[in-house]
């Protein structure tokens, strides 16, 4: 024995449900987005201590410090841009919904201080007693 009315709402949560799968499949988009963009901010800043640390001890390029700091996937993505002691690194996160990577590109600076000279260790003239 059957409700009566009941096989008006056969199949209605299937119907609900299929109405609903593209605003699921928007809001995991986003959420993966927001997650690429963090994983680039970490990479930014993790490649911009490089540099400045490079830098700083004068241990070689900063650009290839950078460079060697970040992680695989995002060294096609990063821009290093040296200015005397101050390190600018841009990373553009991969793109799950068009056009957001050139909007989400982060940028992480770091300073590698004002400089030896600033401290007399390497003055520009030395006096030679004679």
């Amino acid at each position: 024995m059957t409700r009566p009315g009941a096989g008006a709402d056969a199949g209605q949560s299937s119907v609900e449900l299929l109405g609903l799968l593209p605003l699921i499949a928007l809001v995991t988009l986003c959420l993966a987005q927001l997650l690429a963009t963090g994983a680039a901010h970490t990479a930014a800043s993790s490649a911009a201590e490089a540099a400045a640390a490079a830098l700083l001890q004068h241990t070689g390029d900063p650009t290839a410090a950078a460079h060697a700091a970040a992680p695989a996937w995002s060294r096609d993505r990063l821009s290093v841009t040296v200015t005397g002691r101050h390190i600018r690194v841009r990373v553009r996160p991969r793109a799950f919904l068009p056009g957001t990577a050139r909007i989400l590109t982060v940028t992480a600076e770091a300073d590698a201080g004002p400089g030896p000279a600033a401290f007399g260790l390497f003055p520009d003239r030395v006096a030679l007693a004679a």
